[in-house]
């Protein structure tokens, strides 16, 4: 809540509370899939920009993506003078892959995972997921702020804050839930040997 915003009803901070909290397991989805398993998965790709004529472009914006086999992403891009530049990219990225260009197209040959590379990303899952869970709890603190106003500007009883509050403690305890088993599943396909 802004300074000087007006803070409206119980239900529209409980509906704001709501959508944010989805758009925080929505980025979560997104951020995980971006990190990678023992699959190719053009998702891999997804944090790759290119500086194209002068703007920072997302590689799938260049290029077409594909996965030919488990183990392959080809990248085929629309304009051919930037293979080398997409193939260089990619290596420089922290993803840990090594292309290769035949002039016409882009492979990236996705690696078995090592037991250690695993457990980096692992614990990189964690760290992606814990930032969302904070993201979760201060949302849960901006409605309950916003609650409390509500309270002190006498605009609802104590009853009706008490309710509120438990009503966004559920949302938040759920949507932590949510956000902690979709975890517990991107682990297990990191940790899954092929």
């Amino acid at each position: 809540m802004k300074p000087g915003e007006t803070t409206g009803s119980v239900k529209d901070i409980e509906a704001k509370a709501r959508t944010r909290m989805d758009k925080v397991l929505s980025d979560l989805q997104h951020a995980m899939s971006t990190i990678r398993t023992g699959r190719a998965s053009i998702a891999i790709l997804d944090g790759i920009r290119l500086d194209y004529y002068g703007t920072p472009t997302p590689l799938n914006q260049l290029a077409t993506l594909h996965v030919p086999e488990p183990s392959m992403i080809t990248v085929q891009p629309w304009d051919v003078s930037q293979l080398g530049a997409i193939e260089k990219t990619i290596r420089a990225s922290d993803l840990g892959l090594n292309p290769t260009n035949d002039g016409k197209i882009v492979r990236v040959p996705i690696p078995p995972l090592t037991e250690e590379r695993r457990k980096q990303l692992v614990k990189h899952l964690h760290s992606v997921t814990e930032d969302h869970r904070v993201a979760l709890r201060n949302i849960r603190r901006d409605s309950n702020d916003a609650l409390k106003k509500l309270l002190k500007d006498k605009a609802i009883s104590e009853d009706e804050d008490r309710r509120a509050h438990d009503v966004i403690q559920k949302l938040t305890d759920e949507q932590i839930r949510k956000a902690d088993q979709a975890s517990k599943v991107k682990e297990k396909e990191i940790l899954e040997l092929h």
